[in-house]
């Protein structure tokens, strides 16, 4: 008996420490999140919109005990993210092309808070891309009337691999017809290499030509593109084609974040 309070005991501190040192039920709940987007709920299209729900506990809220800490919604945003990556495909397809992706920026707007033990939505769809990264939209919703509580603008990056490539593998999946391309898309025409302009000149981007610094920055070297660009085959052109075709149009709010983004981003390769 004594024995069994020692391993008991020793059990509890092992908790008490692990807690201590790691958030512990963080770490459990992307499991769960990862385990239930990947084997119980349904698959998607990488251009549709995904739901996670939240709880706001005691551990979520500020030091007024009185609403959901600010920094917690970030928080909230990893588990909407895994969740759409793993049913519609995202990361597996960039790291089954030799790529990575990591957060590069974001921002959020708060409208009214979440008070302690209510439930919420987090509601996840892409917004936009362009060649190096991705652009998400979470929108905190409550259940009962889909009031917006909040809503924040992720910027992905993509690094060893073209997002517009990994874009025209995903978009000609489908839920009807178990994510193969239909007889359509197969037999697309060939496009040709004017439609393939970066979206700076057709889609509004106001970005300048990235440098030979911010290309390093980013994990792409100009070489290897120029490469790869000169060998492309013809089924990845025209698939690159079906990929503009439905790429979203840019946001306006969302094309002056980015040139906020690339202002930044000059000033601290520059020292400033």
């Amino acid at each position: 008996m004594e024995q069994l309070c020692y391993l008991a005991l020793s059990c509890l501190l092992v908790i008490v420490v692990l807690y201590g040192l790691l958030e512990l039920h963080y770490f459990l709940r992307m499991c769960v999140c990862v385990v239930l987007a990947r084997f119980v709920k349904r698959r998607c299209h990488i251009l549709d919109a995904t739901t996670v729900n939240g709880l706001c506990l005691t551990n979520d809220v500020d030091t007024l005990l009185y609403h959901m800490n600010n920094a917690r919604y970030f928080r909230e945003l990893d588990f909407a993210r895994v969740d759409f990556y793993e049913r519609s495909s995202l990361y597996r397809t960039i790291t089954g092309m030799g790529g990575s992706v990591f957060q590069g920026a974001a921002t959020i707007r708060y409208r009214r808070f979440i008070r302690p033990f209510h439930r919420f939505k987090i509601v996840s769809r892409i917004v936009y891309w362009d060649d190096q990264s991705l652009f998400m939209e979470h929108r905190f919703l409550r259940p009962s009337d889909k009031f917006v509580h909040c809503i924040a603008i992720c910027r992905q990056r993509v690094i060893d691999v073209s997002m517009d490539a990994v874009m025209a593998e995903l978009l000609p999946r489908t839920a009807s017809d178990h994510f193969r391309p239909t007889e359509r898309e197969r037999h697309v025409a060939p496009v040709s290499g004017a439609s393939l302009q970066p979206m700076g000149a057709a889609g509004g981007i106001s970005n300048p030509a990235m440098d030979q610094s911010s290309l390093a920055e980013n994990g792409h070297a100009a070489a290897a593109a120029a490469a790869a660009a000169a060998t492309t085959p013809t089924a990845t052109v025209t698939a690159l084609g079906h990929c503009a075709k439905l790429k979203p149009s840019l946001p306006p709010d969302l094309s002056k974040w980015i040139e906020y983004n690339d202002m930044s981003s000059k000033n601290l390769r520059s020292g400033c």
